[in-house]
């Protein structure tokens, strides 16, 4: 056990020595953290340049499929409009069947009316919600 401890020391002893030898001068180790200091900076202002854009990206394509899911809103909203526009003409026309001559041709030419300024409508809020 006594050898084992004085083999110990002597490595402890010799582990010393050594590493009293390798000691850095104040001025070299001023130089060497000055050193480690800037690249750390250099890194860290690196990571954020990269953090900054890969957001930005992020960002853009958020903004692009907001934009997208806008469109394709607009875009059902006007079939809707359209279709019940469609639908609402088809029930007046059937409904002018029930008059003859001139009032039948008034009600047809009112019905066609409706239905344009409902087709027209329809593209409108299309339009000013589509970006």
């Amino acid at each position: 056990m006594q050898k084992s401890l004085l083999s110990a020391a002597g490595l402890l002893a010799i582990t010393l020595l050594v590493g009293c030898g390798s000691a850095k001068s104040p001025a070299t180790l001023s130089n060497d953290v000055a050193a480690a200091e800037q690249k750390s900076a250099t890194d860290i202002a690196d990571a954020q340049k990269k953090a900054s854009q890969d957001n930005a990206r992020a960002s853009a394509k958020v903004d692009n499929e907001k934009t997208d899911l806008n469109n394709t809103e607009a875009r059902g909203a006007y079939d809707i409009a359209i279709k019940d526009a469609e639908g609402i003409h088809r029930v007046s026309l059937e409904k002018c069947t029930a008059f003859d001559g001139d009032p039948e041709k008034k009600c047809k030419d009112q019905a066609d009316a409706d239905y344009d300024a409902a087709k027209a409508n329809a593209r409108v809020a299309q339009v000013s919600t589509t970006r």
